[in-house]
């Protein structure tokens, strides 16, 4: 092998173990609606700074019951505003770091083409038996799916048909299995790359229910982990912000 060729890979080499010397982890807690877009970030996140981040997906509640009991949660990406903020107010994450990474989108989906239609007036309809909602005392999804059907004046009415999920990943598992014909469900489940994947759904204005702000944090486990700084500023950045976009998320 040549002179050349053999500096180019030893520099390479050292290149690489230089990297991998100041890379880190963080475990991060997602709601459940963000999975598909953080799944993607993560890859990119990793491939750009080297930091890796271990996701685990689940009901903003049920994660703030876990961080209150010690979970080793070093980042939270909640599906909601109210429990980064209380979780910075009782001294489990550091306030300063909180920051709205996405706005969520709530939509009245079916699997089934055509089914929905685009003023969401299917719901007045008596032909269908479940409706999918997720639990809102967990999940923010499905406090906006309960406020949505209040503005209706649809509340009474349709809860006797409700199936509740524990998050709203499960109550799109309902949706999609066809166990419930339509479901509330969060706008990045269905769509991808600015397109409905499959079915027909109602995008809820976003005047039917209260802004669904997600706000991330860095909790006290993750205070002083470079994966953990590193994964915020990367959630700021044009490459994640492109993801969530193509997710139906605003900002």
């Amino acid at each position: 092998m040549a002179a050349s060729s053999v500096g180019k890979t030893l520099a390479g080499l050292a290149l690489m173990a230089a990297f991998a010397a100041h890379s880190a982890e963080v475990s991060v807690a997602v709601a459940a609606n963000f999975a598909a877009p953080m799944q993607q970030i993560a890859v990119q996140f990793q491939r750009d700074t080297g930091h890796k981040a271990v996701l685990s997906f689940g009901a903003t509640g049920k994660f703030y019951a876990q961080i209150a009991n010690g979970a080793p949660f070093g980042v939270l990406l909640a599906g909601d505003d109210a429990t980064p903020e209380k979780t910075a107010r009782e001294g489990l994450g550091n306030g300063a770091t909180r920051f709205t990474y996405a706005i969520g989108r709530l939509v009245l989906w079916s699997k089934q083409a055509g089914y929905v239609d685009a003023e969401g007036k299917v719901l007045q309809q008596s032909d269908w038996r479940h409706i999918a909602v997720a639990n809102p005392k967990l999940a923010p999804y499905g406090l906006a799916a309960v406020q949505t059907l209040d503005k209706l004046g649809l509340a009474a009415q349709v809860q006797p048909r409700v199936v509740t999920g524990e998050n709203i990943g499960q109550t799109y598992q309902f949706a999609a299995s066809g166990n419930a014909p339509l479901g509330f469900v969060a706008l990045s489940q269905v769509m991808e790359n600015g397109q409905l994947r499959q079915g027909s759904a109602w995008v809820v204005p976003a005047t039917m229910h209260a802004p669904i702000r997600q706000d991330a944090i860095v909790l006290q486990r993750g205070e002083g982990n470079p994966a953990a700084d590193a994964l915020m500023q990367y959630l700021r950045g044009e490459k994640a912000r492109a993801v969530i976009r193509a997710y139906g998320y605003d900002f």
